[in-house]
């Protein structure tokens, strides 16, 4: 680590210490050249590969900003899409690679998205899925209807989903 001050090749690292959401290092370093002291935080990168071969850092702003297209006009707020954000970085961090396809930040978004808003869920899984014909939502809101409920009325709940209208009735 070059020194920010005298630009010295090298650094002693006097102290170091976990940040409080413990997904970096704060480490306090001195020059042994001038001895002044400076800080750096180090985290550990998480890069997505995407469709085209491009390979970028991960952005939980980007997951954000995705879903709440699918969350347009849903009762959905801002610190449930922050706090979707932040599972889905940890669910792909909890994996231990260092690089994901913008398939697995996908799926990873998937899972929080359907026990936040069913109706965003589907929007989402339209597009994430490439859904083609009526049939792909007829699919998927039966996929819905068949998972086990949790708390009543509570995220993950069974969906109150009506049937489909068909041209007999």
């Amino acid at each position: 680590m070059h020194c920010p001050f005298c630009r010295h090749p090298d650094s002693r690292v006097v102290d170091s210490r976990t940040t409080d959401d413990g997904t970096s290092i704060r480490r306090r370093r001195q020059c042994p050249d001038c001895s002044r002291r400076f800080t750096t935080v180090e985290t550990a990168s998480l890069m997505v590969i995407k469709r085209s071969g491009v390979t970028e850092p991960f952005s939980r702003t980007k997951v954000i900003s995705g879903v709440r297209k699918a969350c347009q006009g849903r009762p959905v707020t801002e610190d449930a899409l922050a706090q979707l954000g932040q599972r889905v970085e940890e669910a792909l961090r909890a994996t231990g690679s260092a690089e994901l396809t913008t398939h697995d930040v996908g799926l990873a978004i998937l899972g929080p998205l359907q026990e936040l808003d069913l109706v965003a869920y589907l929007r989402f899984a339209s597009v994430y899925r490439a859904f083609d014909s009526p049939e792909d939502f007829e699919a998927a809101v039966a996929e819905l209807r068949t998972r086990p409920p949790t708390e009543e009325g509570g995220p993950g709940a069974t969906p109150e989903v009506p049937e489909p209208v068909t041209a007999a009735d």
